[in-house]
């Protein structure tokens, strides 16, 4: 009976080691399609909720970020090839958001370098990048 129930036992815990993976997998899959659609709709106040809490308190964005969050629209959010892992519970994602000033209607294209972290004990990722920097040229 041992000589079954051994092999049997590791099985199981392959399958539940698998299946944290999964989970893990499907909860990347989400966020990221929720920050790039909070993203898609210039909803830069929300998109702070997917900031990491520790860089959030660090880095608060200042009035003047928020004042220039607020004269851009975004027009485009490509994820282009998507998140590639970094580390067992990090990824990095390189992504292109255009953008459209609303005073002058011009047109500009800013690269996003966006890590994520996964917090095991949350069962949650976390940004640690920070928002899109919309300044640079």
């Amino acid at each position: 009976m041992r000589r079954y129930l051994l092999p049997l036992l590791e099985f199981v815990v392959m399958l539940c080691a698998g299946c944290a993976t999964d989970q893990r997998n499907q909860a990347l899959i989400q966020t990221l399609n929720a920050y790039a659609s909070t993203l898609r709709w210039g909803d830069f106040q929300s998109a702070m909720q997917f900031v990491d809490p520790k860089v959030r308190e660090a880095h608060q964005p200042t009035a003047l970020d928020l004042a220039r969050y607020q004269q851009v629209r975004v027009t485009g959010y490509d994820e282009g090839p998507g998140a590639v892992p970094d580390g067992e519970n990090q990824v990095r994602q390189v992504v292109q958001i255009g953008l459209v000033n609303v005073n002058t209607q011009s047109e500009r294209t800013v690269i996003d370098r966006q890590t994520w972290r996964y917090d095991p004990e949350k069962k949650r990722w976390w940004l640690t990048s920070g928002l899109p920097d919309i300044t640079q040229q």
